[in-house]
Protein backbone atom coordinates (compact mmCIF):
# COMPACT_ATOMS: atom_id res chain seq x y z
CA UNK A 1 0.00 0.00 0.00
CA UNK A 2 1.68 3.42 -0.63
CA UNK A 3 2.00 5.78 1.64
CA UNK A 4 -0.82 8.27 0.58
CA UNK A 5 -3.17 5.09 0.38
CA UNK A 6 -2.25 4.45 4.08
CA UNK A 7 -2.89 8.17 4.86
CA UNK A 8 -6.47 7.82 3.32
CA UNK A 9 -7.12 4.81 5.34
CA UNK A 10 -6.08 6.08 8.39
CA UNK A 11 -8.38 9.01 8.54
CA UNK A 12 -11.35 7.29 6.99
CA UNK A 13 -10.62 4.79 10.10
CA UNK A 14 -9.81 7.93 12.67
CA UNK A 15 -13.16 9.49 11.01
CA UNK A 16 -15.68 6.35 11.21
CA UNK A 17 -14.25 5.95 15.19
CA UNK A 18 -15.15 9.19 16.02
CA UNK A 19 -19.08 8.85 14.39
CA UNK A 20 -19.10 5.55 16.45
CA UNK A 21 -19.90 4.49 20.26
CA UNK A 22 -19.96 1.75 21.97
CA UNK A 23 -22.45 0.55 24.94
CA UNK A 24 -20.96 -1.64 28.03
CA UNK A 25 -23.12 -2.93 31.27
CA UNK A 26 -23.81 -4.69 33.76
CA UNK A 27 -26.18 -7.68 33.12
CA UNK A 28 -28.38 -6.97 36.28
CA UNK A 29 -29.94 -3.76 36.54
CA UNK A 30 -32.66 -2.93 39.70
CA UNK A 31 -36.00 -2.15 38.21
CA UNK A 32 -36.67 0.78 40.16
CA UNK A 33 -33.60 2.25 38.30
CA UNK A 34 -34.30 0.87 34.75
CA UNK A 35 -36.36 4.52 34.15
CA UNK A 36 -33.20 6.77 35.17
CA UNK A 37 -31.24 4.21 33.08
CA UNK A 38 -33.04 4.12 29.79
CA UNK A 39 -33.40 8.19 30.52
CA UNK A 40 -30.13 9.11 30.86
CA UNK A 41 -28.90 6.49 27.64
CA UNK A 42 -31.74 8.31 25.95
CA UNK A 43 -29.96 11.51 26.51
CA UNK A 44 -26.23 10.67 26.06
CA UNK A 45 -27.19 9.03 22.79
CA UNK A 46 -28.89 12.50 22.02
CA UNK A 47 -26.04 14.19 22.56
CA UNK A 48 -23.73 12.71 20.49
CA UNK A 49 -26.20 12.33 17.35
CA UNK A 50 -25.65 16.65 17.81
CA UNK A 51 -22.19 15.40 17.89
CA UNK A 52 -21.90 13.68 14.78
CA UNK A 53 -22.17 10.22 15.67
CA UNK A 54 -24.26 7.54 13.86
CA UNK A 55 -22.84 4.09 14.60
CA UNK A 56 -24.10 2.66 17.90
CA UNK A 57 -22.34 -0.56 19.16
CA UNK A 58 -23.49 -3.10 21.66
CA UNK A 59 -22.59 -6.30 22.63
CA UNK A 60 -25.93 -8.34 22.56
CA UNK A 61 -25.76 -9.38 26.34
CA UNK A 62 -29.02 -9.25 28.73
CA UNK A 63 -29.43 -6.64 31.11
CA UNK A 64 -27.51 -2.98 29.66
CA UNK A 65 -26.47 -4.01 26.22
CA UNK A 66 -30.43 -5.03 25.41
CA UNK A 67 -32.00 -2.22 27.20
CA UNK A 68 -29.53 -0.31 25.42
CA UNK A 69 -30.19 -2.04 22.14
CA UNK A 70 -33.96 -1.42 22.73
CA UNK A 71 -34.02 2.50 23.33
CA UNK A 72 -31.76 2.81 20.34
CA UNK A 73 -34.31 1.08 17.59
CA UNK A 74 -36.73 2.97 19.12
CA UNK A 75 -34.70 6.34 18.09
CA UNK A 76 -33.60 5.06 15.09
CA UNK A 77 -37.35 4.12 14.14
CA UNK A 78 -39.03 7.50 15.19
CA UNK A 79 -36.23 9.87 14.91
CA UNK A 80 -33.17 9.75 13.74
CA UNK A 81 -33.70 6.88 10.55
CA UNK A 82 -29.92 7.42 9.48
CA UNK A 83 -28.24 6.00 12.59
CA UNK A 84 -27.31 2.48 12.63
CA UNK A 85 -27.20 -0.18 15.32
CA UNK A 86 -24.53 -2.73 14.89
CA UNK A 87 -24.35 -6.41 17.23
CA UNK A 88 -21.09 -7.37 18.09
CA UNK A 89 -21.44 -10.80 19.87
CA UNK A 90 -18.95 -13.45 20.99
CA UNK A 91 -19.72 -16.55 19.17
CA UNK A 92 -22.27 -18.34 17.53
CA UNK A 93 -24.41 -20.06 20.53
CA UNK A 94 -23.33 -17.47 23.56
CA UNK A 95 -27.48 -17.12 24.37
CA UNK A 96 -27.54 -21.34 24.63
CA UNK A 97 -28.02 -20.82 28.45
CA UNK A 98 -30.31 -17.90 28.33
CA UNK A 99 -34.01 -18.99 29.38
CA UNK A 100 -37.14 -19.41 26.47
CA UNK A 101 -38.21 -15.44 27.14
CA UNK A 102 -34.74 -13.96 27.02
CA UNK A 103 -34.01 -16.18 23.55
CA UNK A 104 -37.57 -15.36 21.79
CA UNK A 105 -36.73 -11.67 22.52
CA UNK A 106 -33.04 -11.67 21.38
CA UNK A 107 -34.38 -13.76 18.09
CA UNK A 108 -37.10 -11.11 17.73
CA UNK A 109 -34.30 -8.23 18.01
CA UNK A 110 -31.90 -9.99 15.60
CA UNK A 111 -33.66 -8.60 12.46
CA UNK A 112 -33.74 -5.40 13.63
CA UNK A 113 -29.92 -4.70 13.57
CA UNK A 114 -28.74 -2.84 10.61
CA UNK A 115 -25.26 -4.64 11.12
CA UNK A 116 -24.11 -8.31 13.03
CA UNK A 117 -20.78 -8.78 13.90
CA UNK A 118 -19.25 -12.01 15.09
CA UNK A 119 -15.46 -11.80 16.61
CA UNK A 120 -15.21 -15.47 17.13
CA UNK A 121 -15.29 -18.76 16.46
CA UNK A 122 -14.36 -20.10 20.09
CA UNK A 123 -16.86 -20.45 22.54
CA UNK A 124 -15.08 -19.83 25.87
CA UNK A 125 -14.87 -16.85 28.00
CA UNK A 126 -11.76 -14.74 26.08
CA UNK A 127 -14.44 -14.42 23.14
CA UNK A 128 -16.44 -11.81 25.59
CA UNK A 129 -13.41 -10.06 26.20
CA UNK A 130 -12.64 -10.09 22.57
CA UNK A 131 -16.50 -8.36 21.61
CA UNK A 132 -15.60 -5.71 24.64
CA UNK A 133 -12.11 -4.73 22.97
CA UNK A 134 -13.39 -5.08 19.08
CA UNK A 135 -16.69 -2.82 20.34
CA UNK A 136 -14.16 -0.49 22.13
CA UNK A 137 -11.37 -0.28 19.13
CA UNK A 138 -13.78 0.67 16.57
CA UNK A 139 -15.60 3.40 18.76
CA UNK A 140 -14.78 6.59 19.70
CA UNK A 141 -17.43 6.77 22.35
CA UNK A 142 -18.22 4.58 25.10
CA UNK A 143 -21.81 4.67 27.13
CA UNK A 144 -21.87 2.68 30.14
CA UNK A 145 -23.64 1.46 33.25
CA UNK A 146 -20.66 0.42 35.52
CA UNK A 147 -21.79 0.14 38.96
CA UNK A 148 -18.47 -1.78 40.21
CA UNK A 149 -14.68 -1.50 40.06
CA UNK A 150 -14.53 -5.64 38.75
CA UNK A 151 -15.90 -7.76 36.49
CA UNK A 152 -16.30 -7.59 32.71
CA UNK A 153 -17.92 -4.33 32.60
CA UNK A 154 -15.06 -2.27 35.07
CA UNK A 155 -12.54 -4.39 32.28
CA UNK A 156 -14.10 -2.53 29.20
CA UNK A 157 -14.67 0.79 30.67
CA UNK A 158 -11.12 0.79 31.69
CA UNK A 159 -9.75 -0.49 28.95
CA UNK A 160 -11.52 2.28 26.97
CA UNK A 161 -9.89 5.04 28.95
CA UNK A 162 -7.01 3.47 28.03
CA UNK A 163 -7.93 3.75 23.89
CA UNK A 164 -8.31 7.50 25.10
CA UNK A 165 -12.69 7.20 24.34
CA UNK A 166 -14.83 9.33 26.09
CA UNK A 167 -16.50 7.41 28.55
CA UNK A 168 -20.15 8.44 30.14
CA UNK A 169 -21.12 6.44 32.84
CA UNK A 170 -24.86 5.91 33.97
CA UNK A 171 -24.04 3.92 37.09
CA UNK A 172 -22.80 4.90 40.44
CA UNK A 173 -19.15 4.07 40.52
CA UNK A 174 -16.78 7.00 40.03
CA UNK A 175 -14.49 6.49 36.91
CA UNK A 176 -11.66 8.40 37.77
CA UNK A 177 -11.02 5.27 40.48
CA UNK A 178 -10.59 3.11 37.75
Amino acid sequence: MSKYLSIIWKRRRYVVKNRTCCFTGHRNIAMCDVPYVIQRTTEYVHMLIDRGVIYFGVGGALGFDSLAAEMLFKIRDTEYPRMKVILVYPFDGYTNRWNDKQKEKHRIRLPLYDKVVCVSERCNKDAYLERNRYLVDHSGYCVCYCNRSWGGTAYTVRYAKQRNLEVYNIGSLDLKTL
